[in-house]
């Protein structure tokens, strides 16, 4: 009796089974057709020599490759994009913990602050920079009015090559702290109040108890938010495009970016395969990255962390 239930038990697991693999066969199929086949024929285009237009695509092997890291305005898009993604990882980590631990404890209109600084993430990238064009502005933005009253003169914000840097990275930090602060927020309320509670009878308060069980705790949050946040800041384009609309946006020449490359080697100079190749170059930067991530939350790693009732006051 027993091995029949077994055997009508498995058999409808296996139909279960089976109704989800064919539920989700449409969607797989639509997912691989729009991620990995792109992927796989850019891998295929960074061989190739393609003009967008002809139908032709002659074979030239790893030459796209050879000439990226030959050419010195590549390697200094890639120094730019290296410096922007791990700046704006830098400020926007700590920032958006300290903000999300704040709003966590006992703050009122929680809700109301949490809105204000999730608003910048909603916002359209274009008319948001735009806005913050204008607040830059050499001659007449509000920054460079504000800092007269330090007697700090005018500062070309979107001409001069290392402030343009600067005026990315702030955009980006200050475009990506709410969506941060929000995954943060999350993570504090996931802990357990009763860690916390232990760990005060034993005189661990403060910046200790954040120390020793916050951080810790945290760490699954923090890889992720580091993921993105280091995904975002190396496939950074709007900023630079819009920056560079005009005359005075220098920047999307100053300050080129990884992507604004590609977009640029692709579709303003028709070296398809060529942005093919940057395309491939960035693919393998953010996979190792995320890999090297990923490998902090191994459980070798886990083992190195202090527990909280190893916490000497």
């Amino acid at each position: 009796m027993s091995t029949m239930v077994k055997t009508v038990k498995k058999r409808k697991i296996s139909r279960q089974l089976g109704f989800c693999i064919f539920g989700l066969l449409p969607i797989m199929a639509l997912y691989t057709y729009l991620r990995f086949v792109p992927i796989i024929r850019t891998f295929y285009l960074s061989f190739h020599k393609w003009d967008l237009i002809s139908s032709k695509k002659p074979f030239i092997g790893i030459d796209n490759y050879i000439k990226l890291f030959q050419s010195d305005l590549f390697l200094g898009t890639l120094k730019n994009t290296t410096v922007i993604a791990f700046s704006v990882l830098l400020l926007t980590l700590p920032l958006s913990l300290l903000v999300a631990n704040a709003l966590t404890s006992k703050v009122k209109s929680k809700s109301f602050f949490e809105s204000i600084y999730f608003m910048p993430v909603i916002m359209p990238m274009v008319p948001v920079t735009i806005a913050w064009k204008q607040l830059l502005d050499n001659n007449y933005g509000i920054v460079n009015y504000f800092l007269s009253f330090f007697g700090i003169e005018p500062l070309a914000w979107m001409i001069d090559p290392k402030l343009a840097v600067v005026s990315v990275i702030i955009i980006t930090v200050w475009k990506n702290l709410g969506y941060n602060m929000l995954i943060f927020s999350v993570g504090l309320t996931g802990i357990s109040k009763e860690y916390y509670e232990a760990a005060s009878i034993d005189g661990a308060t403060g910046l200790k108890s954040f120390r020793y069980i916050t951080i810790p705790l945290l760490k699954p949050v923090t890889v992720f938010v580091s993921i993105m946040t280091l995904i975002k800041g190396f496939n950074v384009f709007s900023t630079v495009y819009v920056l560079a609309s005009d005359t005075q946006g220098s920047p999307g020449y100053v300050v080129r970016v990884l992507v604004y490359d590609m977009y640029q080697n692709g579709f303003g100079f028709l070296k398809m395969g060529y942005a093919s190749a940057e395309a491939v170059v960035l693919f393998i930067i953010v996979f190792v990255l995320t890999m090297f991530q990923f490998a902090l939350t191994s459980d070798k790693d886990k083992k190195k962390h202090r527990n909280w009732k190893r916490v000497k006051v």
